[in-house]
C-alpha cells in the first residue's frame, strides 16, 4: 500500500495541493438511477474541456475518482460515469464478470448508458460542452470505443487496456472523433486476432486512429493495486502506466489545442 501512494504522488499533478473540488452526482438513464463523480479545479476560470471517465469491471471505485482528480489537475473537468447503477458494485471478480458481461453482450444498452454519462458531463456548469473526450479502463476501454461507435459527439476517446472487438464493426463508420487505443502487447485477454480485427475495422471506416502497444505489459497495466505478476494475465506496469498517461495528455493537447 505504501508503494501505491508513492506511485500516485508521482503521477498526480501539483495542482491537487488545494484547488481541486469533487462532487458525487446522481443522474439517470431512463428509470435507472446512476451515481457518478465529478472533479474540477477551482483555480481555473470559466468553462473548460470535459473528460468522461469510464470504470473497469468492478464499477466506479476510488481508482476512477483519483484519475478524475488527476485530470482536474491538468485543467479539465472530469466526470466518472456509472454504467452499472447506483449501489451496484461487485464484491469480487466473479460478480464483476457477470455484471460486465451483461453490458458487453448488449451493446445498445451499454451505448445508452455511457451516452447518459456523456450528457451529464456536458451539463456540468464548468464544462465546455463543445469540447469533450472520454477515457476508459479495461471494461471502460471497451465502453468508450462503443461510445465512439454510437456516433456520439466527442472529439476523441482513449481506451486503456480495453477490449477492442466489436460485434458490429461496420458501426465504426459512425465515429466522429479520433481514437487512441493503449494496449498491453502481452495482454492475454485481448489476443492478436482481436487487435488485428480492430485495426481492420478502423481502416475500413477510414477513422483517425492510433494503436500503441507497450512491450512487457499485460492487462490492467495502469492499475496500481493489480500486483506485478504478469503470469496472472493482469498486472501493474509502472513504465506502461506513465507512458500511456503521457500519450493521453498529448492526445488531448492535439484535440483541444
Amino acid at each position: 500500500m505504501k508503494r501505491f501512494w508513492i506511485l500516485l504522488s508521482l503521477l498526480l499533478p501539483t495542482a491537487l495541493s488545494g484547488a481541486i473540488r469533487t462532487q458525487t452526482v446522481e443522474y439517470r438513464d431512463g428509470d435507472t438511477v446512476l451515481e457518478g463523480f465529478a472533479a474540477w479545479d477551482d483555480a481555473v476560470t470559466g468553462k473548460r474541456p470535459g473528460i468522461l471517465v469510464v470504470h473497469q469491471w468492478m464499477g466506479l471505485t476510488d481508482y476512477e475518482r483519483k484519475r478524475c482528480e488527476m485530470l482536474a489537475g491538468l485543467g479539465y473537468v472530469a466526470f466518472a460515469a456509472d454504467i452499472y447503477g447506483k449501489g451496484v458494485r461487485p464484491a469480487n471478480p466473479g460478480e464483476a464478470g457477470g455484471v460486465a458481461g451483461r453490458y458487453k453482450n448488449d451493446r445498445p444498452v451499454l451505448r445508452g448508458r455511457v451516452n447518459a454519462g456523456l450528457e451529464k458531463l456536458k451539463a456540468l456548469e464548468t464544462c465546455d460542452a463543445s469540447k469533450t473526450a472520454a477515457i476508459g479502463y479495461c471494461f471502460g476501454g471497451t465502453t468508450v470505443l462503443e461510445l465512439a461507435r454510437s456516433g456520439a459527439e466527442v472529439a476523441g476517446v482513449v481506451s486503456f487496456h480495453g477490449g477492442l472487438g466489436s460485434p458490429t464493426p461496420a458501426d465504426a463508420s459512425r465515429i466522429r472523433g479520433k481514437v487512441l487505443a493503449l494496449h498491453g502487447a502481452d495482454d492475454p485477454f485481448v489476443p492478436a486476432a482481436e487487435v488485428a480485427g480492430f485495426e481492420k475495422e478502423m481502416r475500413d471506416a477510414k477513422c483517425d486512429w492510433q494503436l500503441v502497444a507497450y512491450g512487457g505489459a499485460v492487462h490492467s497495466f495502469t492499475h496500481w493495486t493489480a500486483g506485478t505478476d504478469n503470469s496472472k494475465g493482469a498486472a501493474y506496469n509502472e513504465k506502461a502506466d506513465k507512458r500511456s498517461w503521457s500519450a493521453m495528455k498529448g492526445f488531448f493537447e492535439e484535440l483541444f489545442r
